[in-house]
């Protein structure tokens, strides 16, 4: 058994986004890509049909609110989409969890990796997030060495086998980490892009009008949660925003309208809540096919910058009441300019289609 392996060369760029930037490296590494438009981080992630929205205030997440701008399953989707063949691998046995990167590994093959971010010492965040997506490329075993690529990183970073199965261990938000990974097999072309285009913008359409997110607010005795997810979900946040001078104390408010800015914008969302990446996707299409998913663009470009508008008020140096109450006037527009991205993604599908 060998000692030590390292994929390369390995491609990698920075992303916004560690999944989408992750498979953008993967595919690149596996020579695989379009002839009528690059295959970036945006390009891949609105391949994915994986854009979404999911709002909860509740107590217990560690944060006051928790908000994600895309669905859990983009890279089995997009695999599934691009023809590439995937396994979804977890346990709770360390051992095995190392032997399915040893393996990968040994055979030549990058591996992508679940792991917790604040266990990752390059990183130096406080904030966990289980499921952050990495790409380890290397080990060394008289090291007691991993290379992983990550997109926060421009290069690759060798942390300690014992970082890595802590990261790979953890059992923090979202979910427990469970050493999961996506062992993938790459065809050797892609399907053909305005087909797969059209599928994934229905995709889309089809998950933000998904509106299973429960009832928008459920108290019990002492605690109130507040949930939804969708074109509902959009607008439960709005209405919830009404709700937050009671909900939270001067100093909580604070922190939550910094939260809020985090989750738009730096929490690995590529930028306004993963509207940026959707507009960029839309944008690339026009570009190489055609007019088609223009006004598509178009209204995801809008949307991103409105989101963005939030955020930045979210980190203004007025007192926290006067920021949310800015927040409050740009966030009613929201609803309808989601629903108008709605409405354009379908239209895009029906042509591209």
């Amino acid at each position: 058994m060998a000692d030590r392996a390292h994929v390369e060369p390995y491609p990698h760029q920075l992303a916004g986004h560690c999944g989408s930037g992750a498979m953008r490296d993967l595919l690149d590494w596996a020579q695989l890509h379009y002839d009528d438009v690059p295959l970036g981080e945006g390009m891949v992630f609105g391949l994915s049909g994986a854009l979404g929205f999911s709002y909860l205030r509740a107590p217990g997440l560690g944060s006051p609110f928790y908000l994600v701008g895309r669905g859990p399953e983009l890279t089995t989707q997009l695999c599934a989409r691009l023809g590439i063949r995937v396994e979804v691998r977890a346990t709770d046995d360390p051992a095995e969890g190392w032997s399915w990167v040893r393996d990968e590994l040994d055979a030549g093959r990058p591996l992508l990796c679940w792991a917790d971010m604040r266990e990752l010492p390059y990183l130096n965040v406080r904030m966990r997030m289980s499921r952050h997506d990495i790409v380890v490329i290397g080990y060394d075993d008289p090291a007691h060495t991993v290379t992983v690529v990550d997109n926060d990183r421009s290069d690759p970073q060798t942390i300690t086998h014992a970082d890595l199965a802590r990261a790979r261990s953890s059992t923090s938000f979202p979910m427990p980490t469970r050493h999961t990974c996506y062992p993938m097999r790459f065809p050797d072309q892609l399907p053909p892009l305005q087909a797969t285009a059209a599928e994934a913008c229905a995709a889309a359409a089809n998950a933000m009008l998904d509106q299973n997110g429960g009832p928008a607010v459920t108290a019990g005795a002492d605690v109130e949660t507040v949930h939804g997810s969708g074109l509902a979900g959009v607008q439960i946040f709005v209405d919830d925003l009404q709700r937050w001078p009671d909900a939270f104390d001067d100093a909580t408010l604070d922190q939550a309208l910094r939260t809020l800015a985090v989750f738009i914008e730096k929490a690995g969302t590529g930028g306004s809540l993963f509207r940026r990446l959707q507009a960029e996707f839309l944008t690339d299409l026009t570009r190489g096919l055609g007019a088609t998913a223009s006004p598509a663009a178009d209204a995801y470009t809008a949307i991103s910058e409105q989101w963005s508008r939030i955020a930045t008020t979210a980190l203004a140096d007025d007192p926290p009441r006067i920021r949310l109450g800015t927040i409050r006037s740009l966030a009613e527009s929201l609803p309808g300019l989601e629903t108008l991205g709605v409405r354009r993604l379908r239209e895009a599908a029906e042509a591209l289609g």
